[in-house]
């Protein structure tokens, strides 16, 4: 064995990628491994939630979300411009859907400025694979792992890889798996994968219909068969078949297959002529008991996997790498002791069992039996309340989420959004200063006093002068770590050894 490494990554999908550049941007050496030879072209995720959006955004990515985002609302308009003006785009005063229901309104909302994005996984990808490749991350494709061996001091990995490469073999740190809901590296490893089996089949696809205003208007339609949609993008078309679970998930999608589906479930008498791409899933809905063991840590749907309705699983799986790579960084680093990481379970594993709840509860209430039709009109009366529709909204974009660290501010343990943080014409935002990954000081502080006191203990802290309070300590995953209480600073050291100061 010839060759080390602080971290392997396997998977080089979103969440993989986004895994590499946090660790290196942290100081990590890190080799990604992916078994696939080019990027998947199957549409998956069509949106990114606000974390997710977000994390991408302290990273740099926000001219190429709202170039991505362009493209969209072309695609939209092109819709719109073929099929009738009931297509919800850019003006709309919704924010998302509950199990098909798009009833969550901004104004109901506290951050309504923090929405999602129409940004496909395609496009996620492609922006982070640029960004990985301007850190000189290297990505090694074709490369399927078959073994792992954990020792006290690190995993030993070994893959198989084109003839003309061979089979390969490293030695590192720590391992982490980014492969998917399938994950080898989570079979491997010895990971628990307890939850509930699939019941239903989830089609998505862009097909050519020879009639398709037989579907129209847009957006989701619960029908004695199931539920389909078409729209909002020339061919695009989803469809929830309640029959029961696919018999090989692994089979090609057909051309065949989605006509016999589309035509069951919309009662239409429409064919399909031509199918561009075509996927499907199910509700199967697990959640490992442990994001970590020993030197080998999940993130995304190797450690959780459910319906993708709602469209919650690429934001799940951002930030679970923003969580889980500035901290284990600081443990290679030797500046934070190992138990650091076991933050990251607790910190990342309630969030997952909130969105696999969720999920099982919309795929409860689209089903096409009366029960479920009942309840959902029920649904539907209770968000007419702000109440409801600010949790429910808040719920699915995950800006609900709070990590324990202790603290009765409401402010410590949320993910905060960017913010303006200076004035003028050419103003600095929050997400502006931490573009190389380090935590930030807020130091509204006379003198800047604060400032002084925690640059003395760490150089892993930006700290940064304003105007208005009150003074406030973020990680760099975007967590509130310590906010100030009037002019005291009571709690701050504790945070600043929790995550910062080097043991």
């Amino acid at each position: 064995m010839n060759e080390s490494i602080d971290v392997v990554v396997v998977g080089a999908g979103p969440v993989g990628l986004l895994s590499a550049i946090e660790l290196t941007l942290a100081g990590a050496r890190v080799l990604v491994l992916e078994r696939l030879a080019a990027p998947s072209m199957v549409a998956k995720a069509l949106g990114i939630g606000p974390l997710g959006s977000e994390a991408l955004q302290r990273r740099g990515m926000t001219q190429a979300i709202s170039a991505a985002e362009e493209l969209t609302f072309a695609a939209m308009k092109k819709f719109t411009d073929q099929n009738g003006p009931d297509v919800r785009g850019r003006g709309s005063r919704f924010s998302g859907h509950f199990a098909g229901l798009s009833l969550i309104r901004k104004d109901a909302q506290k951050e309504p400025e923090r929405r999602p994005h129409p940004v496909d996984q395609r496009a996620v990808e492609a922006m982070l694979a640029d960004r990985v490749h301007a850190l000189g991350i290297e990505v090694r494709r074709g490369c399927d792992v078959t073994r792992l061996v954990q020792q006290e001091d690190g995993v030993e990995v070994e893959w198989t890889s084109p003839a003309d490469e061979g089979p390969g073999r490293i030695r590192c740190a720590y391992l982490v798996g980014c492969d998917g809901g399938r994950s080898s590296i989570r079979k491997m490893a010895g990971f628990d994968f307890p939850g509930t089996a699939p019941g239903m089949t989830m089609y998505q696809a862009v097909a050519e219909i020879d009639h398709p205003e037989h579907l129209l208007p847009s957006g989701w339609r619960r029908t004695s068969g199931g539920v389909f949609s078409y729209g909002p993008f020339p061919g695009r078309l989803a469809m929830l078949d309640f029959s029961g679970p696919p018999e090989d998930r692994q089979a090609p999608v057909t051309r065949e297959e989605i006509e016999a589906v589309l035509r069951r479930i919309s009662g239409k008498d429409v064919r399909v002529k031509a199918l561009e791409s075509g996927s499907r899933w199910t509700d199967n809905t697990r959640l490992v008991d442990t994001y970590r063991r020993g030197r080998v840590l999940l993130a995304g749907d190797a450690a959780h996997v459910h319906s993708p309705f709602g469209g919650q699983g690429l934001s799940l799986g951002l930030a679970d790498a923003a969580n889980l790579g500035w901290k284990l960084a600081a443990v290679i680093r030797g500046e934070q002791p190992d138990s650091l990481l076991d933050t990251y379970t607790a910190e990342r594993r309630p969030v997952a069992e909130t969105v696999l709840a969720n999920t099982l509860a919309q795929m409860a209430i689209m089903r096409p039996d009366p029960q479920s039709g009942a309840m959902r009109e029920l649904v539907a009366n209770l968000m007419q309340f702000d109440d409801v529709n600010r949790f429910i909204g808040e719920t699915m974009s995950g800006l609900a989420t709070r990590y324990d660290l202790g603290s009765q501010r409401d402010e410590v343990g949320r993910l905060i959004g960017n913010r303006p943080i200076s004035q003028g014409d050419d103003g600095v935002s929050l997400y502006d200063v931490m573009q190389d990954g380090m935590g930030v000081l807020l130091d509204a502080s006379t003198g800047q006093a604060v400032s002084r006191r925690v640059a003395a203990t760490t150089q892993r802290i930006r700290c940064v002068a304003v105007e208005t309070g009150p003074s406030m300590l973020i990680r760099p995953d975007a967590c509130v770590a310590w906010v100030a209480e009037e002019n005291s600073t009571e709690g701050l050291e504790e945070a600043l050894r929790r995550w910062f100061i080097p043991h």
